[in-house]
């Protein structure tokens, strides 16, 4: 089965070939749970590719070429906050359950009444934007119903094989599931905020200190006998959640789609309350100003100690603790993204105890290279460089890629401690260097790079970003090396479409078509010619940026799917608290809108921009090449109308 309107069957196996001639190992699409269309009837005001719509959207992508599907971080959001990037680690998003599943599949046993289900499809918004505040309400309610049901009947054969294999589940996934479902417990009473809770032995139930265990010990005796129904509830919905990302998992695999999951460098407060320990107290991480955001970015994410790193030794409990997110992750995911490497590897921090955190992360510094920094003295324990491997320039900044200038190969090995349990873990499960992506991008600090080039990790090309006044900027394609993964834009950057527009009759237009024509023309069209026909259509410059990317030594491509659809609006502007960011959805009709789209240039045409990158000047003149050019160009011509 192939989804609504794509390609026919042999679209994939051409862009398969034009891939592998491109020298292309990875065509990734990348989409967040949130995002994903539903199927008609189904629809609660928030996608999930666990959902009938989701799993045909995946057809869909799997059908036009994509070798692999990108999913943000997958767990729990609060009610307040729909950022995956401040999600739990551990626990899966509840807001991702195929509710209607939980009323019709029989592993399920009918928990959910399918008028509860109906009732949510009735009242959901089915806008372009997730409603998010009011889609937690109405899943948090109905999962309690199914767990209430389920109690109820726990003597039925079906509810009882059910509840067995939810305490099988519970068992096996104890530590972090035990403290997940008390900090739901008390959260339900006190709110999200721990640091706020009125009991002292609650804030710091599952990490306290020396003199608080007896007295945290026996209150979390006292809530685990009178909370059980609640606690229940919180691990069903848990496996629930877990059991369908599986099945999701074996769907991708007979579609031949591999899956990519997201190490965000963001501790969720839960997480932070279950491990208090683990973190630094002063000091929180953020983003240092940079060209992508000059003023920086005060994220407020706690910091993993590195006092705790070893002892005596052996790994001590830090490196316990991001050992146990990567074997659950690789256990999940083929492959794994890491979000803002740098934050693994060389921290920006600034202190916790400010009102003006803006003003604080622009004057942090990096927690392992500030061995004398006057503002800074309680980071001179955890410095890794010397003062005489800093910059002498007093003018440089301490954000800057080039603060550190020199470091011998112990020092790389203590700076590379996270990164490596990353690279160890994903080698014991059986993955390759090649399956794990680093989010580096305005910024590669020097100590990073030495960390990556340890590994031989590539790193993230944006190329919307490229200065092409200076041919060696990070982002300008022809500067990949070919372990990198290179694309157009992600979710934190404008559509290109949104920016073509913007650019048009420009002279970044002009510029953008210079420089694409240089690259791209081919040989029966001059360059000038070519340049001035990318610069007249925003459509035709789009495709060309697209196809400009296919061209890079970078072997593994990476397209957002609003990218993809032809979308204008953004999905996520950083830094930004607003109802409308992290909550862009694909409508319904998709795959009509994208035939529709495509056919008039206003949607990515795959096809197309690989032809294009195929047929550029200078290529071989190969029978191989012309045979794929004419198949490309068959389904460039071919109308996606009559496809189905």
């Amino acid at each position: 089965m192939v989804g609504p309107l794509s390609q026919p069957p042999f679209a994939a196996a051409t862009v398969a070939r034009a891939l592998a001639l491109l020298g292309k190992r990875n065509l990734v699409l990348s989409l967040h749970d949130a995002s994903f269309p539903a199927a008609p009837g189904e629809d609660t005001g928030r996608g999930s590719p666990y959902t009938r719509g989701g799993r045909t959207f995946l057809e869909f992508a799997a059908s036009l070429g994509f070798t692999g599907v990108q999913l943000g971080p997958q767990g729990m959001t609060s009610a307040g906050n729909p950022s995956p990037y401040d999600a739990t680690l551990f626990a899966r998003n509840p807001l991702s359950i195929d509710l209607l599943a939980l009323a019709d599949a029989p592993q399920w046993a009918g928990i959910l009444r399918r008028s509860t289900a109906l009732s949510i499809v009735a009242a959901a918004n089915t806008g372009p934007l997730v409603r998010h505040r009011s889609v937690h309400a109405a899943y948090s309610a109905a999962l309690r119903e199914a767990s209430a049901h389920l109690l109820a009947r726990c003597d039925e054969p079906a509810a009882g094989a059910l509840l067995a294999r939810l305490a099988a589940f519970s068992d096996e996934q104890r530590a972090w599931l035990l403290p997940g479902s008390l900090h739901a417990v008390l959260a339900a009473r006190h709110g999200d905020d721990w640091r706020r809770w009125p009991d002292p032995r609650d804030r710091h139930l599952c990490a306290p200190d020396p003199d608080e265990a007896a007295a945290c010990a026996e209150r979390r005796d006292e809530l685990l006998q009178t909370h059980h129904a609640e606690l229940t509830a919180f691990h069903l919905q848990q496996y629930i959640a877990h059991h369908q990302h599986d099945e999701l998992r074996t769907f991708l695999r007979r579609l031949g789609l591999t899956l990519y999951g997201d190490l965000q460098i963001g501790v969720s407060l839960p997480d932070l309350w279950a491990n208090r320990g683990l973190f630094l107290a002063d000091y929180r991480m953020g983003a240092p100003p940079s060209r992508t955001n000059p003023a920086g970015q005060p994220w407020n994410y706690p910091v993993l100690d590195p006092t705790q790193y070893r002892q005596d030794g052996a790994p001590g409990p830090a490196l316990g603790f991001m050992r146990a997110r990567l074997d659950k992750l690789l256990r999940e995911y083929d492959g794994v993204r890491i979000d803002h490497p740098h934050g693994l590897v060389c921290p920006w921090v600034y202190r916790a105890d400010t009102d003006d955190p803006l003003h604080a992360v622009q004057t942090g510094a990096r927690l392992f290279e500030s061995p004398d920094l006057a503002d800074h003295p309680a980071l001179a324990r955890h410095a890794i460089a010397r003062r005489d491997q800093l910059s002498p320039d007093p003018g440089t900044p301490r954000h800057a890629d080039d603060w550190v200038r020199d470091l011998d190969v112990e020092q790389v090995t203590a700076y590379a401690a996270l990164l490596d349990v990353v690279v160890a873990a994903a080698l014991a499960h059986g993955r390759t260097r090649s399956d794990i992506l680093c989010e580096v991008l305005s910024t590669q600090p020097y100590p990073l790079r030495r960390v990556m080039e340890r590994h031989r990790l590539g790193r993230f090309r944006v190329t919307q970003k490229a200065n092409l006044e200076d041919p060696a900027d990070v982002y300008r394609s022809e500067n990949a090396a070919p372990a990198d993964w290179i694309m157009v834009g992600n979710h934190d950057t404008p559509t290109i479409w949104e920016l073509v527009d913007r650019w048009h009759a420009t002279d970044t237009a002009a510029a953008q078509a210079e420089y694409l024509a240089s690259r791209l023309a081919p040989a029966d069209v001059t360059v000038d010619a070519f340049a001035a026909e990318l610069a007249a259509d925003p459509r035709k410059l789009a495709h060309a940026k697209f196809a400009d990317i296919f061209t890079s030594p970078a072997e593994n491509v990476l397209i957002f799917f609003a990218d993809l659809l032809g979308l204008r609006a953004r999905y996520n502007a950083p830094g930004t608290i607003d109802d409308s960011n992290w909550s862009l959805r694909i409508a319904p009709d998709y795959a009509h809108t994208y035939a529709r789209q495509r056919r008039a240039q206003d949607a990515l045409d795959l096809p197309a921009i690989l032809a294009m990158a195929l047929g550029r000047r200078g290529q071989p003149n190969t029978q191989e090449r012309a045979e794929l050019l004419a198949d490309l160009g068959h389904l460039v011509h071919l109308d996606p109308g009559d496809q189905a």
